[in-house]
């Protein structure tokens, strides 16, 4: 066994003694970080660099101390991206995935409008905008840190970011009727929540909870998308996965909103609704 295997098995235990379900996983995803390679690579290194071994330690100590992988390599992965991300915005997780898939899945003009709200790291904004390059794309985050971090990630691409409170009546006017496809993955933790460490001290929790409820922004991101898709247009937003029910009722109460659908997760649980923009449009957006 070589002494790089040695130290990742060791590390692989002592982060499942700290509580990390992803112990192996997280051991090499920090050794192939350090070491420069994938991580399907790291059989093929005989011994890496004198100094490797002491900056280990101190990943694996700082994992155990439970900062984010993420935080630590200084990216994360998110569909088919690799995002830049670090303290102050929000971690890209698997669960939005699922989202992204649904999106990608559907039939959008040849020059579609998209509009990605509280998009943190940019994540949903960044990987339409590489599935459909003619697209224009608006992403909306109110936080200055956030959009530094999309701003990055978006940099090979023709997203357009905007700083703004999507909570706050009025916004974008100038959009009301003509955008193809609304996505989101806003703040929805109800407050109160018991979260894993790694969320709770180090995600912002401005970007975690939606009130006492987990509803607070979704209830104005669904009236949002109502006034600013076309006929036709399409919407989707995630949510906790025990308030599915809630806001299937708050895109309905909208009144402008057909083929209401809850799906689920890559995990089997409730976690985002998308619906439709009624193609006849008989009723003024609220």
């Amino acid at each position: 066994m070589t002494r790089l295997r040695q130290a990742i098995d060791m590390a692989t235990a002592a982060l499942a003694e700290a509580g990390i379900d992803s112990a192996r996983t997280d051991a090499e995803l920090l050794a192939a970080h350090l070491v420069g390679v994938n991580r399907g690579r790291l059989a093929a290194i005989d011994e890496p660099d004198a100094d490797f071994f002491t900056r280990y330690d101190e990943v694996i100590g700082a994992r155990r101390s439970r900062i984010p992988l993420q935080h630590l390599t200084g990216s994360a992965a998110f569909g088919p991206l690799e995002l830049r991300v670090g303290p102050g915005v929000f971690i890209p997780r698997p669960e939005t995935e699922a989202l992204l898939e649904w999106a990608m899945a559907q039939s959008l003009p040849a020059h579609p409008l998209i509009v990605d709200l509280c998009t943190g790291s940019g994540a949903l904004a960044v990987a339409l905008a590489t599935h459909w390059p003619r697209a224009r794309v608006i992403a909306v985050d109110d936080d200055a840190t956030a959009l530094d971090y999309a701003r990055r990630n978006a940099e090979s691409t023709t997203v357009e970011l905007v700083q703004a409170d999507v909570t706050v009546p009025g916004l974008l006017t100038e959009l009301r009727g003509s955008v193809d496809l609304v996505v989101s993955n806003p703040p929805y933790i109800p407050a109160g929540a018991v979260l894993d460490p790694e969320v709770a001290d180090h995600d912002p929790a401005h970007a975690l909870f939606g009130g006492t409820d987990g509803m607070a922004v979704i209830v104005p991101i669904a009236s949002l998308a109502g006034d600013w898709l076309k006929p036709g247009g399409l919407f989707a937003v995630e949510h906790d996965d025990s308030t599915s029910d809630y806001t299937v009722e708050t895109i309905s109460s909208t009144r402008v909103f057909t083929s209401i659908t809850p799906r689920r997760d890559l995990a089997g649980r409730p976690r985002f609704v998308t619906a439709c923009r009624d193609r006849r449009d008989t009723k003024e957006p609220a």
